[in-house]
């Protein structure tokens, strides 16, 4: 996602960031962002940034975002950066999902020939499905 609006940055941190399986209210937002700077933040506030009422904020209030959702500030500029956090955090919620975490740990235990074996049918069936590109690294695919 390289959307450059900070609503949409901010709005897929919400999503993503999920440590209570489900997403953080904005007065536990504003609350956790206000005990990481000085000054106020309010529930509006973040509300208004994540809907786009607001989209110039102060470079505090961008670190307490960012500090809040464990993401570096650069995240909110950088669209390379929001490829990279992105990547991590689809990750995360991908092995939330206890099919994918136990296909994954079983992979760990195959040797390389039969990990590539497998990303090549997982691959296969993905495509077969309608589903998303072929993510396996060049240097990996047979």
């Amino acid at each position: 996602m390289t959307d450059g609006t900070l609503a949409n940055r901010i709005d897929h941190l919400f999503k993503a960031i999920q440590p209570k399986g489900r997403e953080f209210s904005y007065e536990e937002v504003a609350r956790g962002c206000e005990a990481l700077t000085v000054g106020t933040f309010s529930k509006t506030y973040v509300w208004q940034l994540r809907t786009g009422q607001r989209d110039n904020p102060t470079k505090r209030h961008l670190e307490a975002l960012a500090a809040f959702f464990g993401v570096p500030v650069a995240y909110f500029f950088d669209d390379q950066v929001v490829d990279d956090v992105n990547s991590q955090l689809a990750l995360v919620a991908a092995l939330r999902d206890s099919d994918v975490r136990d296909i994954a740990l079983r992979a760990l235990h195959m040797d390389h020939a039969t990990r590539q074996s497998l990303a090549r049918i997982v691959n296969e069936i993905s495509r077969m499905q309608g589903g998303h590109p072929d993510t396996t690294a060049p240097d990996e695919q047979a």
